[in-house]
């Protein structure tokens, strides 16, 4: 269960006033040992990257070798003040990413610790711009989606987990969660099977699945329509990344206030620690390595598609 941690964090974030020094604070006080938080100015602002480590028994930290998940989750801003008063739907990869960290943190306080460790990253700014977006206005971000990834991905996260709303676009019409295929170098992978049974486990449904394009592999700043940053974090790593979107019936702006769902928040939440749960274990595969071998001997490599390709 996840509600509470949810709540716990959506309350947390709900403030004008929200840090990352205050997140790391509250994150402390329940246990947490490795906090790390930096401060980052772009052209439009400044925002709190935040990473949070919640090392396995025989995660590499400890100096084992089970595998890392990493959980990022992606956002232009939790708030969009002065403009609009309170958290945003855009916030919603925030709180998921920070309310699995949570349980984790809670969880381990209560002699339930992982085998691998899993990385937790996302930034904190209450106060981002907007922008207009096609068919409802996006959140801007203070930073750049390049700053994002440096500070976001890390190169010990051996499989990640983007987490974000993606409510601005006609291509869902169900409220809840949905994972993508896997993205790996370029390539467009098939769905993983041992997500798609944790996903219809955790969620007590059939899993929902949504499809992505090669304009959303590719990087932002390209002149190509990308359906939101769901899928970045891919741009900057070779580990395999799945996107969870946190969905809607109806397109919402990513600067709507009073539009996140606690519930289907605490799902997606609830979700990724699950995969951390079997990914650590060796029990979770996002991609078939003998397949993704194949297609290289075949077809050669995809990674310029991780690039911001040629110059007109």
């Amino acid at each position: 269960m996840t509600l509470k941690q949810t709540i716990d964090i959506f309350e947390l974030l709900d403030d004008a006033q929200v840090s990352g020094e205050k997140v790391k604070a509250c994150f402390e006080a329940r246990g947490a040992k490795y906090v790390n938080v930096q401060t980052v100015t772009g052209p439009k602002g400044s925002t709190d990257f935040i990473e949070i480590v919640i090392p396995g028994r025989g995660g590499k930290l400890l100096g084992g070798k089970a595998p890392t998940l990493g959980i990022v989750g992606r956002l232009g801003g939790i708030g969009a003040r002065p403009e609009r008063t309170g958290l945003v739907s855009d916030a919603d990869g925030a709180v998921a990413a920070l309310s699995a960290a949570l349980k984790l943190t809670d969880m381990q306080g209560k002699g339930d610790v992982l085998l691998g460790d899993v990385i937790v990253s996302t930034h904190i700014c209450p106060d981002a711009p907007t922008r207009p977006h096609t068919p409802v206005p996006f959140m801007d971000s203070p930073v750049d989606i390049l700053t994002m990834n440096r500070y976001e991905v890390r190169e010990d996260m051996d499989a990640i987990l983007s987490i974000d709303t993606t409510k601005g676009n006609r291509v869902f019409n169900h409220r809840g969660i949905a994972i993508s295929p896997t993205v790996k170098e370029g390539y467009i992978l098939k769905f993983s099977d041992d997500l798609v049974s944790l996903m219809e486990i955790s969620t007590g449904s059939v899993a929902q699945t949504f499809s992505v394009t090669t304009q959303d592999i590719t990087p932002y700043g390209n002149d190509v329509y990308h359906i939101n940053s769901i899928l970045q974090p891919a741009v900057a790593t070779r580990a395999p990344v799945v996107g969870v979107a946190v969905t809607a019936q109806t397109s919402v702006p990513g600067c709507a206030t009073g539009a996140s769902h606690e519930v289907d928040i605490a799902l997606a939440a609830k979700f990724c620690i699950e995969v951390a749960k079997a990914y650590g274990e060796n029990q979770c595969a996002f991609y078939d390595e003998a397949e993704f071998q194949r297609l290289l001997q075949l077809y050669g490599s995809m990674s310029h598609l991780q690039t911001p390709g040629r110059a007109n």
